[in-house]
């Protein structure tokens, strides 16, 4: 049974509501457009030049490389249930969608809240690094201003993108992500090709061996992994406007996880080979800890492609960021616009405008956006240690219990439907949410090492996670309770 089949009502009504259209536009999307949405939440360049030196240097130090592909084998196995179920649930909220068929509305309206802090706080985050990077571009040249305002700005574009079709999405992140992996990949290539740097060398077991990957903090090394693959599931939100969404769900989302672990493991290990693995943490240590982290990646740029390559990085990380705060605008949209159609949030959030875009849910997500950021704009805090170190650690404990919530959604799902397919429907999902279960603890230990050893502000943000969920269980209402609501207003 769909959900679709379980609430009929709430859909039915939203769409019913005469002047105001919730439809997306079917058939927008193919397997490619959907895979430069993912690579772009992903923001390739982000992910190696703001998070590399802060992997190697408070995580696992040359084993970096080896935590992406542990991280990708889970999710692997992760995402097994996962497409699974998109190919029995026809509903386009994703992990909603699919919690909810498996352990009720309630429940699945909670994992829906969980979604909206991960992919709301690792936006926010992104705007962190964000308005850093633009603010120093600006200082190269003489200009020095806050860098809050470049992020306003940017909410302000990224609200008028969101609000129109879904092909002008796919074609601005496809040139943007494109030029970043290939600026990446023609360093690791080159790399590869010369043997290391100029004091590194080629060493695969430094980085590969289960000796390195579980040495220093390879719980900090983890989170990071994980938040490499943030946004893989818009695969199935997207299902509402792609072409043949049982094919282009399952093939997206399989293409998406080994692209970008392949990527991120590949493109790391070589920069650990530029620096030599015995030298990459103290590189790593003085860009951190000079206040421009950065600069371990673009420095290594330099090495192998000329000076050239450190300039164009630095537009290119601005540009990085920016498709990585468009795709998540495009991605928490089509979550408010599912919770809306089923009259979990305000049905007017179900609205859609003439390109067909889920133009109210689009203000709705600006407008957090701007609350997030506000607060360390108005009191002053340094917008990479606190706003981008908090709430990507927030995000990713929010991401991973999600993880967790929709496997077991999917044996229990499986069980209770008597749906075929033992290892699809049962067994991944349930050995996908044991290892999930030890990353989630890996992360919580790790916490405070991430967040600069405040152990109050770890706790204040990890008690995030819960609440999120209790809110969003708390207030859903049950179909019963929906159609009594209706006869009111009848």
């Amino acid at each position: 049974m769909s959900v679709n089949e379980a609430t009929p009502l709430p859909a039915v009504a939203a769409e019913s509501r005469p002047g105001h259209s919730t439809a997306l536009r079917e058939g927008a999307v193919g397997v490619l457009g959907i895979l430069f949405f993912v690579l772009s939440a992903q923001a390739p360049l982000t992910g190696i030049a703001g998070a590399l030196p802060l992997t190697i240097f408070l995580g696992n130090g040359a084993g970096a490389p080896g935590a992406y592909l542990v991280i990708g084998v889970i999710i692997v196995i992760f995402a097994i249930g996962f497409i699974a179920m998109s190919r029995r649930v026809d509903a386009k909220g994703a992990f909603y969608a699919y919690v909810t068929a498996g352990l009720g509305r309630r429940t699945g309206t909670g994992s829906a809240w969980l979604a909206l802090v991960a992919y709301a706080t690792v936006q926010a985050a992104m705007y962190g690094l964000y308005g850093a990077s633009v603010s120093g571009l600006f200082a190269a040249i003489g200009l020095t201003i806050p860098w809050w305002i470049p992020v306003v700005v940017t909410i302000a574009v990224v609200q008028l993108l969101g609000s129109l079709n879904i092909e002008l999405g796919a074609r601005v992140l496809a040139i943007l992500v494109g030029l970043e992996v290939a600026i990446l990949l023609a360093f690791a290539f080159g790399t590869l090709f010369t043997g290391g740097g100029p004091s590194g060398s080629i060493d695969f077991a430094a980085s590969f061996s289960p000796a390195a990957i579980m040495s220093g903090a390879p719980g900090v090394a983890l989170m990071f992994a994980v938040a490499s693959m943030f946004g893989f599931e818009s695969t199935a939100i997207y299902s509402g406007e792609a072409k043949d969404p049982k094919r282009t769900v399952a093939r997206a989302t399989y293409l998406s996880v080994a692209v970008i672990s392949i990527f991120f493991s590949f493109v790391s290990w070589m920069f650990i080979s530029f620096y030599g693995a015995d030298d990459a943490v103290a590189a790593a240590e003085e860009a951190v800890t000079s206040g421009d982290s950065t600069g371990f990646v673009f420095q290594a740029l330099e090495g192998i492609l000329g000076g050239w390559s450190g300039l164009v990085a630095s537009i290119l990380l601005v540009t990085s960021l920016f498709a990585g705060i468009l795709a998540f605008h495009n991605g928490i949209n089509r979550y408010l616009h599912a919770l809306g159609s089923q009259r979990s949030l305000p049905t007017q959030l179900a609205r859609t405008n003439r390109h067909k875009a889920p133009h109210a849910a689009a203000w709705v997500q600006s407008i957090i956006a701007l609350l997030l950021v506000a607060p360390f704009a108005i009191f002053n805090l340094d917008p990479i240690l606190t706003l981008f170190s908090w709430f990507s650690g927030l995000a990713v404990a929010a991401l991973v219990a999600l993880y967790v919530l929709c496997s077991v959604a999917v044996v229990v799902y499986a069980i209770r439907e008597r749906a075929s397919g033992f290892w699809q429907m049962r067994i991944a999902p349930a050995l996908a949410a044991v290892l999930l279960l030890g990353v989630l603890a890996l992360v919580i230990s790790n916490f405070t090492s991430l967040i600069g050893g405040d152990i109050v502000t770890a706790v204040i943000l990890l008690t995030i996670v819960p609440i999120a969920f209790l809110i969003g269980f708390i207030t859903e209402r049950r179909p019963g309770e929906l159609l009594a609501a209706d006869s009111g207003r009848e």
